[in-house]
C-alpha cells in the first residue's frame, strides 16, 4: 500500500510540473526564460518544504499525520490548478498569433493570485509527502540493510512515477486537453491519498518526541555558560542520563575528542543535577548522547555543502534544457514531436534504470571484486563524475547547435542530440541521491531521521533557487542567455558548469577524506570510509 501511495502522489506532483513551462508560456503568455524560471522557483519550494514536513514529523505530528494532511493539500491545489484551464476569466486571452506584430496580454492581478494560490498548495502537499513517505517506509525496517534496500527501491519507484507522469500525462496535456491531463494528476492524487488511509492499520508507527532542536541548542548553551570549565578525561564527570547508561554505542560514556569544547555540555557540576539523578538545569548540562548528537550534524555539515552545487548545475541543466528543446527539432518520424515538457524524461529514465541495475547487478559485481559493498561516499564520488561528463557533453552538443542554427542555412539539430547529456546526469543521479540519503540516514542522530531524509530534499531546493539566481545574473551581466538563445552562447554557460563540478568534485573528496562515520560499529570500518 505504501509503495502504491507513493507511486500515486509522485505521478500526480510529475503530470503538472513537467509540462509547467509549456503551459505558462501557451495559457499565460509568459517568456521563454520567465516561465523557466517559475519552473525553478516551483521545484525549490517543493523541496524545501519536504524540510518543514520533516521537523513536523519528527517533533508533532508524527510522518503519517503529516502526509495525509499533505496529500489533502496538493488535492485542493491541483483542483485549483484545473479551474485556471477550465474557466476563461482566471487567465489572459491567448495570443493572436497570426497578426502581424503578435498581441499577448499579460495574466491580471487575480489571475497571478490564482495560478501561485494553486503553485502553492500543490507544491506544499507534494513536498510535505515526498521524503515524509520514505522516512516513514523506512521506519517499517529495524535492519540497517534492508533500509538501504528500501532507499534504493523508493527511489526506484519515485523516479519510475516520475517517468510516468512526464510522459503519459504530459503528451495527454498536448494532445487532448490541459484539463484531462491534470485531471488525471487529480484522480492519481487522490488514489493516493485513499490507500494510504485504507493501510493505517498496518502500519508501524514511530512517535514523535520533542523537538530535537531544543537538545541541540541545550548543548551549545551549556558548553558557553561552562567555557571556563577544564573537563577531565574521566567517564565518571560525564552526564549519561539518569540511569547512567549511554545510548551513544561509539563513546562508552565519554565524549569523543572532536569539537572538545562541546564537551562541557555534559560536565557534571554542582547544582545540574537532582538528588534521583535527573536534570535540574535543563540549560546548564546535557547527556553525552546529545552532545555527540550535535557534533554529528557538524561533521557532516562539510558533505552536505558540497551537494548543493552538486544539485545547481542539474537545476540550471533541466531550465536550459527545455529551452533548447524549444528551438531543435523535435520531429521523430512523420507523425510523432517529442513533447516540450518530456525532455527531462530522459534522465527520470536512465535514473531508474542504473537504480534497478545498481541493486540487481552492478552491486553483486562490486562485492565480488571488492570483497565489500560500495560506501556511499564512493556512490556519491561517482555520481559527481558522472554529472561533471553531463555538463561537458551539454557543452559541446550545444556548440554544435549554435553553429547549425547559425548558419546560411538555419538548421535545428535533433532532440535527440539532447538526450546522451540527460542520460550521464540521470545516471549520476542513481548514484549520489540513493547514497546520499542513506549516509544522511544512518549518520543522522535518532531524534532527526525524519529531517535525515529530507536533508537531501533541502539542498535540492536550495540548488534550484540558486539555479535562478544564476541564471538571473548570467541574463544580467552577459550576453548568453538572451530570450533567443540561438543568439546567446548556452555553450559557455555549460563549460563554466563544468569547471564548477570539478571543483566540488575536488571539495568533496577532501571533506570525505577527513570524515569519520558515527556509527563505524554498525555500518563499516574507518578504512571504508577513505
Amino acid at each position: 500500500m505504501h509503495a502504491v501511495t507513493m507511486a500515486s502522489l509522485t505521478l500526480a506532483a510529475s503530470g503538472w510540473m513537467s509540462n509547467l513551462v509549456v503551459y505558462l508560456i501557451e495559457k499565460f503568455n509568459m517568456s521563454n526564460v520567465d516561465a523557466a524560471q517559475v519552473m525553478n522557483v516551483v521545484n525549490g519550494s517543493t523541496n524545501l518544504i519536504p524540510v518543514v514536513g520533516a521537523i513536523l514529523a519528527d517533533s508533532f505530528l508524527g510522518c503519517y499525520t503529516v502526509i495525509w494532511i499533505s496529500s489533502s493539500i496538493s488535492l485542493l491545489g491541483i483542483t485549483l490548478l484545473i479551474l485556471t484551464v477550465t474557466i476563461d476569466s482566471m487567465r489572459p486571452q491567448p495570443c493572436n498569433i497570426l497578426a502581424p506584430n503578435p498581441i499577448c496580454s499579460s495574466p491580471s492581478k487575480l489571475q497571478y493570485v490564482a495560478l501561485y494560490t494553486a503553485f502553492t498548495l500543490a507544491t506544499t502537499g507534494a513536498g510535505g509527502t515526498r521524503f515524509t513517505n520514505g522516512t516513514m517506509g523506512a521506519d517499517q525496517f529495524s535492519n540497517p540493510k534492508d533500509q538501504t534496500t528500501y532507499f534504493n527501491w523508493y527511489f526506484f519507484t519515485l523516479y519510475t512515477a516520475s517517468v510516468i507522469g512526464a510522459t503519459a500525462v504530459v503528451y495527454v496535456e498536448d494532445s487532448v486537453s490541459w484539463a484531462v491531463g491534470f485531471g488525471i494528476c487529480v484522480a492519481a492524487n487522490a488514489i493516493g491519498l485513499l490507500v494510504f488511509l485504507l493501510g493505517s492499520t498496518f502500519y508501524r508507527y514511530v512517535k514523535p518526541k520533542s523537538s530535537p532542536f531544543t537538545a541541540l541548542a541545550r548543548v551549545l548553551v551549556a558548553s558557553i555558560r561552562k567555557r571556563h570549565i577544564r573537563p577531565s578525561p574521566d567517564s565518571e564527570d560525564y552526564y549519561n542520563g539518569p540511569n547512567g547508561n549511554s545510548k551513544t554505542r561509539t563513546t562508552l560514556g565519554t565524549p569523543t575528542e572532536s569539537f572538545r569544547f562541546l564537551n562541557r555540555a555534559a560536565w557534571k557540576t554542582e547544582g545540574d543535577l537532582n538528588p534521583n539523578g535527573s536534570i535540574a538545569k535543563m540549560w546548564k548540562i546535557c547527556t553525552v548522547e546529545e552532545v555527540e548528537d550535535l557534533k554529528s550534524l557538524i561533521r557532516i555539515f562539510p558533505l552536505w555543502s558540497s551537494s548543493i552545487f552538486l544539485g545547481t548545475p542539474i537545476g540550471i541543466q533541466a531550465s536550459l534544457t527545455i529551452l533548447q528543446t524549444l528551438v531543435v527539432d523535435r520531429h521523430l518520424g512523420p507523425h510523432f514531436q517529442f513533447p516540450v515538457g518530456s525532455i527531462l524524461v530522459i534522465s527520470l529514465i536512465s535514473t531508474s534504470i542504473f537504480i534497478f541495475l545498481y541493486d540487481t547487478i552492478l552491486l553483486t559485481s562490486w562485492k565480488k571484486i571488492f570483497g565489500k559493498i560500495p560506501t556511499p561516499f564512493q556512490r556519491i564520488g561517482i555520481g559527481h563524475l558522472f554529472n561533471v561528463l553531463g555538463m561537458v557533453i551539454s557543452a559541446l552538443v550545444e556548440t554544435k547547435r549554435l553553429k547549425m542554427a547559425q548558419s546560411a542555412h538555419h538548421q535545428n539539430i535533433s532532440v535527440l542530440w539532447l538526450m546522451p547529456q540527460l542520460m550521464l546526469v540521470g545516471i549520476g543521479e542513481a548514484f549520489h541521491f540513493p547514497g546520499q540519503v542513506a549516509l544522511y540516514y544512518q549518520e543522522f542522530p535518532a531524534s532527526l531521521k525524519g529531517i535525515s531524509t529530507a536533508m537531501i530534499s533541502l539542498l535540492i531546493g536550495i540548488a534550484f533557487y540558486l539555479s535562478t539566481a544564476i541564471i538571473h545574473f548570467v541574463r544580467k551581466v552577459s550576453g548568453w542567455l538572451p530570450d533567443d538563445i540561438n543568439e546567446g552562447k548556452l555553450d559557455n554557460f555549460y563549460w563554466s558548469l563544468a569547471v564548477i563540478g570539478v571543483v566540488n568534485f575536488g571539495y568533496f573528496s577532501f571533506c570525505a577524506w577527513l570524515y569519520r562515520y558515527r556509527r563505524i560499529d554498525e555500518q563499516v570500518s574507518e578504512d571504508d570510509t577513505k
